[in-house]
């Protein structure tokens, strides 16, 4: 008779043998909840990191008018990355909260993949819901659904010279085969990890830098709401990654 195996499988180390990084996600504070002490923890070790925002959150706060919102959030943003070694944070100017998954948006991710040539590319959570049937599930916002698929796809799309030919003959880009694998964070399945130990209180402090927003969500404290988050995420993991906090990933190997 068959034994029956408890739980899911350990997790797997996140790879560690690249050098650059493209992290895509639609809002400023996507990669805050969560990301931000794996890639704390990468910077300092060298690694260079680059944000891609599809959207500036504008319309994100609803006692702010967007026009006033997209450059406050975007201030954030960059003090946000700042904090956990990312110096570099660009942003594509799609509408926040209308994102719409198509060519124009793999495009987009796929010129910034051939500009910057990450080995590792970074999105969040491209499925319907968060969270799986036992634990009732929520159900996953338009606009992050359209960018971690598109990311997915422009994975691809970049190193095919003939799948957005005006990429090179217009902007003179050319093709990037070098992606080996998309991380999706904020999944219900992940398959690996990377200690959250190193990094967490950059990431408490990342965080942090998105006032407004954090004090749009909460009427106490914001660093223990925040610090609280963060902390119970990365122990959500820990069961699988041998007892250790973790920022869990699920890795697509290209």
């Amino acid at each position: 008779m068959n034994q029956r195996l408890d739980g899911p499988p350990p997790l797997e180390p996140m790879p560690t043998d690249w050098q650059r990084a493209l992290a895509v996600v639609a809002h400023p504070d996507d990669l805050e909840y969560g990301c931000a002490a794996a890639i704390a923890d990468w910077t300092d070790g060298g690694r260079e990191v680059v944000y891609l925002l599809a959207t500036r959150g504008e319309a994100g706060i609803d006692t702010i008018d967007p026009a006033a919102c997209a450059p406050l959030r975007e201030a954030e943003q960059r003090a946000s990355a700042a904090v956990v070694g990312v110096p570099t944070v660009e942003f594509l100017d799609h509408r926040d909260g209308v994102l719409e998954y198509g060519l124009d948006l793999r495009r987009d991710i796929a010129a910034a993949i051939r500009r910057h040539r990450p080995e590792l590319v970074i999105t969040m959570n491209h499925r319907d819901t968060w969270g799986g049937a036992e634990g009732g599930g929520y159900w996953n916002t338009p606009d992050h659904k359209a960018v971690g698929r598109a990311t997915l796809d422009a994975a691809g799309d970049a190193g095919n010279r003939w799948i957005f030919p005006e990429l090179l003959t217009e902007q003179g880009l050319e093709p990037w085969n070098g992606v080996r694998w998309v991380a999706v964070s904020g999944t219900t399945t992940p398959t690996h990890a990377a200690d959250a130990g190193p990094g967490m209180e950059r990431s408490v402090q990342s965080l942090m830098e998105h006032k407004a927003y954090i004090a749009a969500l909460t009427d106490g404290d914001p660093e223990a709401y925040v610090r609280s988050f963060l902390t119970g995420y990365a122990q959500q993991a820990a069961a699988r990654f041998g007892g250790r906090p973790a920022v869990p990933f699920e890795v697509f190997p290209r």
